[in-house]
């Protein structure tokens, strides 16, 4: 199952606050696949991005990308 775009936002999403930590493309691609996502690479790393810009991932590492999860209060 691919899933709307906006689906997989969601359930990435819901990923990073259930489990926070240090998010990459790899982890991204198994958590959307584990939801049940057919997730592709560029995809996934756009999402990751929007998630930044939102204030839920901030950039840890340049290269390769890493994010971190911003705790909740």
């Amino acid at each position: 199952m691919t899933g709307p775009a906006g689906s997989q936002r969601a359930d990435l999403e819901r990923a990073v606050r259930t489990y926070g930590g240090l998010w990459d493309t790899e982890r991204g691609l198994r958590a959307l696949r584990g939801a049940g996502h057919d997730p592709q690479d560029k995809h996934t790393r756009q999402i990751l991005r929007d998630l930044a810009s939102g204030g839920l991932l901030v950039k840890v590492e340049d290269w390769p990308v890493r994010y971190g999860a911003v705790p909740e209060d």
